[in-house]
C-alpha cells in the first residue's frame, strides 16, 4: 500500500483512516476538502484543485481522502494502488457527521473543517449534500469501481465494525 485513495459519504472516519494509514505506513495524508475550500466555504477554483492533486499524484507515495469533481476521482483512482471505500448505510453517516459537527463547534475535532471554515454554518447543507451523495454519487461511484481495471484495488468497508477491524490489521 503506497499510493491509497479514500472515498465515501461525509462522517465515515475516512480522515480519521486516512491519518492512521499515513502513520502506519509512512505515507504523506492529503485532503481534497483542504484545498476544494477557501475560508468561509467559498469553493476553490477548479484548476487550483486540480493542481493540488496532479502535484500529489506525481509523488511516490500518498493518501488522498475525499472526493473532488469526477475527473479527480477517476485519475486518482487510475494510479491508486489501494481505493478504499467507505459505505456505511446513510444513517450512520448522519450520526457521525453530526457527532463531527457538535465537536468541531465546540473545538475539538481534529483535522476538520477545512482551515478558514467554521462547521456549524454548514451542518444542513452537509446534510442534504450527504443525501445527493447516497442517492446520486454513491451509485456511479460503486459502478466505477466494479470496472474490472479495479477489481484488484478496492476494498469495501460496509459498517464501523468493519473500518475497526479493517484498521486494527494494518
Amino acid at each position: 500500500m503506497s499510493k491509497v485513495a479514500i472515498i465515501g459519504n461525509a462522517g465515515g472516519g475516512k480522515s480519521v483512516l486516512a491519518r492512521r494509514l499515513g502513520e502506519r505506513f509512512r505515507l504523506p495524508v492529503r485532503a481534497i476538502d483542504d484545498v476544494q475550500w477557501q475560508p468561509g466555504w467559498r469553493p476553490a477554483p477548479a484548476n487550483v484543485v486540480a493542481a493540488a492533486q496532479a502535484a500529489w499524484l506525481a509523488e511516490p507515495k500518498w493518501v488522498i481522502d475525499g472526493w473532488g469533481s469526477w475527473e479527480l476521482i477517476e485519475q486518482r483512482f487510475a494510479v491508486a494502488d489501494t481505493i478504499v471505500i467507505v459505505d456505511f448505510p446513510l444513517r450512520v453517516h448522519y450520526r457521525w457527521a453530526l457527532q463531527r459537527q457538535l465537536l468541531a463547534t465546540l473545538g475539538l475535532s481534529k483535522g476538520w473543517p477545512p482551515a478558514g471554515c467554521r462547521a456549524l454554518p454548514v451542518t444542513l447543507r452537509l446534510l442534504r449534500v450527504m443525501r445527493y451523495v447516497d442517492r446520486e454519487l454513491r451509485p456511479r461511484l460503486l459502478s466505477l469501481v466494479s470496472e474490472e481495471r479495479f477489481q484488484e484495488q478496492v476494498i469495501f468497508l460496509r459498517s464501523p465494525r468493519e473500518l475497526r477491524r479493517w484498521a486494527s490489521e494494518l
